[in-house]
């Protein structure tokens, strides 16, 4: 996953309002690669729990700062664009994912806002039903005159990946029904029993092979075979508990459609009870959670759905998850283990992250020995020192976290720990900077040794390549890490000199193994191999070559600037348009009364936190060294108005009051679609301003500059939409 940054410990009440972007920002950078892993790779890099803990915070926020929800927000998505080994097919009916109830109280305030939109008393008859959550792949399988025509994989949600042949190979899916309607698209689950599991794994290792990682993972890779001969071999299962389009109604309510899927050839849950009260639906999940090791297949949890569909109909959808159903997760797996010692690693931005390296011990299926413990204010809080017996849980972070400490087996004489004052790598100071936004300490540390910290170099290099950056393949953390230490690469600008220096012979690349993550190659006696690999190296001089032409956005977020990640990268380049007007409105900006600073935080979406990062970056001399080299090796692509016959491309607009016929962000998401730049506030630059109900102090400014107001039907009918 994405590098975690300095605010991802503080809790979301605490959070000011550009924190709170900047967090957003990762966690959107995290899910999205998280989905990615999950729907595309069926190799996921983090566990259920973890994944469910970034979306909540995600909702969290974009709850507490609706303005600030991104347009890309994982809110409003579903799994992961389809692979692009399948032919594509797109859902009649979305396959949206459901939202996540984590305890009794959630379940609750769940039946509560059912009943709210309702407008249901508590006296009137609210019915549920309850069923396992099946940890496998979505499917939806498309019958039509009672044949089946089509199955696709969830995908994104509104397209996924046709695996019909495949499908057809399962003995749980019937190729044919009688009595079904003449449109019937069948939604469900495809997993692998535990026993199946272990006899596929049997046979894997007797041949020779590594054994699969867990039941969901080969259930997922076996449906999604280019050979079908390859599922027909795997002895998959299929679970039917919802539908998509029909022709037809399959009945009144949730128990008689599952029960007429029951009837017309599917297999379905026996778990799935009717409740009509929350206690009941709770002392459902707590059989069903004392079952979950005996079952014979993997679940995460409960699903509670509102049991009469016209309720559903009415309750309709919400971003990405159904209001008429939620799914109540199983708690996180906690383990009791030794902390034996306290590191500091040294971020990109010189932060200061403790981690704690412990006694190795499992915890759900995956053997940690290192955790999170985000920051000094965290380590003092918990009262944590080295030695302690703690308990580790694997929810939310990339590596687990100590969430709490054993106080009763704590060793005589353990002394409090104390946060270093300097950098572990290079000496210099480490101090606690103010926010100039809100002008209190940082609650980070940060080494103030900048480039010349071999640490943070290091890790603005690992950036630069990374995949939201430069993206070049072939190029590694470890590729980084090696020729950093040997100075191949010191500078950006290093990186695009390789293949000159070594056709000089300045350098000998063909030391490095590039095959094994950038690790040289030697024999047992410990001297270096002779190259064996040179067909890497020429691949990785051209995978080079072909990032010397990079997008804009690209290449602001490689430079790696504090508070400056894909979302502010992206606006800064849609607002200057190319990368020398960026660079001088960043010199220009440093007097905070300049035009250039007033200018910069028109941007809507960017501060004065995120504008303080950028000016310290480029008031920087090694930076700007640095940055100069660079342009001698690449060129940045100018940003093209995306619709440039539109009459508002090219225009500055600011959006105010409550717009009633669409939400904030899909106006601001339409207007820099039609090649428009998207405005927090009003300046004389500004061309439009569209003023919903309410407008304020914006709409004042904008009749006082004399620029041009309009309705909301006003913007309709300039755009023509």
């Amino acid at each position: 996953m994405a590098k975690k940054n300095q605010i991802e410990a503080i809790p979301v009440g605490k959070l000011t309002p550009e924190e709170a972007e900047a967090e957003l920002a990762r966690l959107a950078s995290d899910i999205g690669r998280a989905d990615e892993a999950y729907y595309n790779k069926d190799k996921p890099e983090i566990t259920d729990a973890e994944y469910d803990a970034l979306r909540r915070r995600n909702l969290l926020i974009e709850k507490r700062f609706p303005k600030l929800k991104r347009a890309d927000s994982p809110s409003d998505k579903v799994g992961a664009p389809p692979s692009a080994k399948f032919e594509k097919a797109r859902h009649a009916v979305p396959m949206l994912s459901l939202d996540n109830a984590f305890d009794d109280e959630d379940v609750a305030e769940f039946a509560k806002r059912v009943r709210k939109f309702l407008g249901l008393n508590e006296d009137d008859k609210l019915a549920f039903t309850a069923e396992p959550k099946i940890d496998g792949l979505s499917l939806n399988l498309r019958y039509e005159m009672g044949e089946l025509k089509v199955a696709v994989t969830r995908g994104d949600g509104e397209t996924g990946e046709n695996v019909t042949s495949n499908a057809l190979t399962m003995a749980d899916i019937p190729k044919s029904l009688k009595g079904a309607p003449d449109v019937l698209e069948v939604r469900g689950e495809v997993f692998m029993s535990h026993a199946d599991f272990k006899a596929l794994n049997d046979r894997l290792v007797a041949g020779g092979e590594d054994a699969a990682p867990n039941p969901r993972n080969v259930a997922a890779g076996s449906l999604r075979q280019l050979d079908a001969a390859v599922t027909a071999s795997r002895p998959l299962k299929f679970f039917a508990y919802a539908w998509g389009e029909v022709s037809e109604p399959l009945g009144e309510t949730q128990t008689d459609a599952v029960k007429k899927l029951g009837k017309l050839g599917f297999k379905t849950n026996g778990l799935m009870k009717r409740f009509d009260s929350v206690d009941r639906l709770l002392a459902h999940y707590g059989e069903i959670e004392t079952q979950r090791a005996s079952l014979g297949y993997d679940i995460d949890g409960v699903v509670y759905k509102v049991d009469r569909l016209d309720y559903q109909e009415r309750l309709g959808f919400v971003s990405r998850h159904p209001r008429w159903a939620t799914a109540h997760k199983f708690p996180a797996e906690k383990a009791t283990t030794v902390l034996e010692k306290i590191d500091i690693q040294v971020g990109r931005t010189g932060k200061l992250t403790p981690v704690a390296r412990l006694t190795p011990v499992t915890v759900g299926g995956v053997v940690v020995t290192n955790a999170t413990l985000h920051n000094a204010d965290y380590i003092q809080d918990k009262d944590i020192r080295q030695g302690d017996t703690v308990i580790i849980q694997r929810a939310g972070d990339v590596i687990p976290q100590v969430v709490e400490v054993v106080k009763g087996k704590r060793r005589k004489g353990a002394r409090a720990y104390k946060f270093p004052t300097v950098c572990p790598v290079c000496g210099s100071h480490a101090v606690n900077e103010e926010n100039p936004a809100t002008g209190k300490a940082d609650v980070d540390k940060r080494c103030t040794g900048g480039l010349i910290c071999a640490a943070q170099a290091k890790e603005r290099l690992k950036h630069f390549v990374s995949r939201q950056a430069f993206d070049i393949e072939g190029l590694g953390a470890k590729q980084i890490e090696a020729f950093f230490d040997e100075g191949v690469i010191r500078q950006p600008a290093d990186i695009f000199t390789l293949r000159l220096r070594q056709e000089a012979g300045d350098i000998d690349l063909y030391r490095y193994d590039l095959d094994d993550k950038g690790a040289r190659k030697r024999d047992k006696s410990g001297k270096e191999k002779p190259p064996t690999n040179l067909k890497s190296v020429q691949n990785l001089f051209d995978a080079i070559d072909e990032r010397r032409r990079i997008s804009l956005p690209r290449l602001i977020n490689a430079l790696g600037i504090r508070h400056v990640g894909e979302t502010n990268a992206r606006l800064f380049a849609l607002h200057y348009g190319d990368f020398q007007s960026f660079c001088d409105a960043a010199k220009q900006a440093r007097e905070e009364d300049s035009p250039a600073y007033d200018d910069m935080l028109t941007i809507d979406g960017i501060g004065a936190l995120v504008a303080r990062g950028l000016i310290d970056f480029f008031d920087e001399p090694h930076n700007r060294e640095a940055v100069d080299r660079l342009m001698q090796e690449i060129e940045p692509e100018k940003v093209e108005a995306a619709a440039s016959s539109s009459p508002v491309a090219g225009k500055t607009v600011v959006f105010t009051g409550t717009l009633e016929t669409m939400t904030r962000n899909e106006a601001k998401a339409q207007a820099q679609g039609l090649g428009a730049k998207v405005s927090g506030s009003v300046s004389a630059k500004t061309d439009y301003v569209v003023a919903g109900p309410g407008a304020g102090s914006k709409l004042k400014k904008a009749e006082e500059l004399g620029v041009e107001v309009l309705t909301e039907a006003g913007w309709a009918a300039l755009v023509k939409r």
